[in-house]
């Protein structure tokens, strides 16, 4: 029979055996330690505190997807998220990962992007507003924020006579040839 975390608190005694592997030690690539060693505790990730914030229930399999968003430094697709958290716990299979994904964006605690390269890439829903500049030679995302930006489009949706509640910047881009000396 699988272990699962119940809602609440969690303790050593309900940490299940796959997290306390991963916990006490067991390298997993792009991810940062869920433990704070001063006080040997298991910290819970900002994406899994979220979930249960929202009254979700948290298997073990949703718990080790949702550190596995929090951790990312890119904008992984279903696939690579599916890599990495098979890597934690070799039992999730890649429709779990679909269902949870879903499931996470049906509960506004995911974004879902499309940057031109055919597949769907998510990120936890940021407390600060970001734009997105990719680079549709390497893939790369870059995330920032302009001031300026801001400012224009609040100022456009106003002169059309529109309130500006939300928007979604992403800017496509190639590096710039370096002139030749």
């Amino acid at each position: 029979m699988r272990e699962s975390v119940a809602n609440g608190p969690i303790t050593k005694n309900n940490v299940p055996e796959s997290a306390v592997a991963w916990l006490s030690g067991m390298e997993v690539p792009g991810a940062r330690a869920a433990r704070d060693r001063s006080v040997n505790r298991y910290v819970m990730s900002p994406l899994e505190q979220l979930c249960l914030d929202k009254g979700m229930k948290m298997t073990e399999q949703r718990r080790v997807i949702a550190r596995v968003l929090s951790d990312a430094a890119d904008h992984p697709d279903v696939e690579e998220l599916h890599r990495r958290a098979a890597r934690i716990d070799d039992r999730i299979s890649i429709a779990t990962v679909y269902r949870t994904v879903r499931l996470f964006e049906e509960a506004n605690i995911l974004d879902r992007h499309d940057f031109g390269d055919g597949r769907a890439r998510y990120e936890p829903r940021p407390g600060t507003h970001h734009d997105h500049l990719i680079n549709i030679r390497s893939g790369e995302v870059v995330e920032f924020q302009n001031d300026e930006i801001e400012t224009l489009q609040r100022r456009i949706a106003d002169g059309m006579g529109y309130e500006l509640v939300d928007h979604r910047l992403e800017l496509y881009c190639v590096p710039k040839k370096k002139d030749a000396q």
